[in-house]
């Protein structure tokens, strides 16, 4: 049993990054389609996919938002806005990617990926991004680099 004297950051982190990836022990029906990766995989490639899955998202009828997630020079997980589409307020592209990656690696955690956002990304998702430990921020078509995410980011 846990007792509040023994909860610790990494419970806390945990359970954060099973609810990022949907819950703990969820089995998708199908594995996702692999993830078209950039010939040239560099900041400016990363970001033009985010702005692919911001204008897949527009051309659904969603709000314009994408996001990608990487770890070394791979984009493990993807996502446009869902927000309408889902009737759902916080399927925001980046809480969507961030799910997405942690569903494909399998893993608890994020450390070493950059997300890449088509715009700042809201303080929930900086959050999420935060409990799923994303090493850094980048946003829109200049690559703003917003660095590590935190949960009390003042503007």
């Amino acid at each position: 049993m846990t007792t509040p004297e023994s909860f610790s950051r990494r419970h806390l982190i945990a359970g954060a990054a099973a609810f990022a990836s949907g819950g703990v022990g969820v089995a998708s029906a199908a594995d996702p389609e692999p993830i078209e990766q950039p010939d040239t995989p560099n900041p400016p490639t990363f970001m033009a996919r985010a702005f692919r899955e911001r204008h897949d998202a527009d051309s659904e009828g969603d709000q314009p938002y994408g996001a990608v997630v990487v770890l070394g020079a791979r984009i493990i997980g993807k996502a446009g806005s869902r927000v309408l589409r889902d009737r759902d307020p916080t399927a925001h592209a980046e809480l969507l990617a961030i799910r997405d990656a942690l569903k494909r690696t399998g893993a608890n955690t994020l450390k070493g990926a950059v997300l890449y956002s088509s715009s700042r990304a809201c303080p929930m998702c900086e959050a999420a991004a935060y409990f799923a430990g994303v090493s850094k921020l980048v946003y829109g078509r200049a690559r703003d680099d917003e660095g590590a995410p935190q949960l009390c980011r003042k503007i």
